[in-house]
């Protein structure tokens, strides 16, 4: 049976939901703070609707996603669906709208080139393609050399070549530079997207990828 929450219930739980995130990701350097969330949460708003996805639980889920990153938390792939869960339920938040939140936040994250994908709902369908989005094109060139800043990463070696991780332990444990960062993962995800209305969102992202690697290899080797 559907949750019946009125829309005045539902704006005050978003409200409050949304002021919790951006207080706790403020901080944030890496280039998973609150603008990621607001611009996730505006993209998975965008993609609800087109795919007729429950809205209120993808805006939740997106709000969400990312409030503890195992990739900030040693690891623990857990975390961020516990704290989500947590966060509801002190909101007295229906528990079937919980459970659906909870599982989004937990099955989203990338986790290697070869790593079996988690199965979504279409909620969490929504919420993963809006996150990946926000990981290509330009915004997401941007945040991926925030994240390599944030971690001490070098922006590229010729001498290193990408991997294609076959588990999530050794993407995990990857600490390759930036420039591979493209081809381990970011050049990956338009053909990895869940539904119609991101994947032609994506193919303009996408080439702005590809023409800036061009680009920056251009002037790595002097040519331009």
């Amino acid at each position: 049976m559907p949750i019946d929450l009125s829309p005045e219930k539902k704006i005050e739980l978003v409200s409050l939901t949304q002021t919790y995130v951006r207080e706790t990701l403020q901080s944030d350097s890496s280039g998973h703070d609150w603008w990621h969330i607001h611009r996730v949460r505006n993209l998975a708003l965008r993609l609800a609707q087109a795919e007729e996805a429950d809205v209120f639980v993808s805006e939740l889920g997106a709000l969400l996603h990312d409030i503890a990153d195992w990739k900030f938390h040693h690891g623990d792939t857990e975390i961020g669906a516990q704290r989500a869960a947590q966060w509801l339920r002190s909101l007295d938040v229906p528990e079937e709208i919980t459970l659906q939140v909870s599982a989004i936040v937990s099955s989203i994250s990338f986790k290697g080139a070869g790593v079996k994908p988690e199965p979504l709902s279409l909620e969490g369908a929504v919420v993963q393609d809006a996150d990946r989005l926000d990981a290509i094109g330009a915004v997401g060139i941007a945040r991926t050399f925030a994240y390599g800043g944030h971690f001490n990463r070098t922006m590229h070696d010729p001498s290193i070549n990408p991997t294609e991780h076959q588990t999530f332990e050794q993407y995990k444990n990857n600490e390759g530079t930036t420039i591979n960062h493209f081809y381990e993962k970011l050049l990956l995800l338009k053909a990895r997207l869940n539904t119609a209305s991101a994947k032609q969102i994506a193919q303009h992202r996408h080439d702005y990828m590809e023409n800036f690697l061009t680009e920056f290899f251009a002037e790595w080797q002097g040519e331009r």
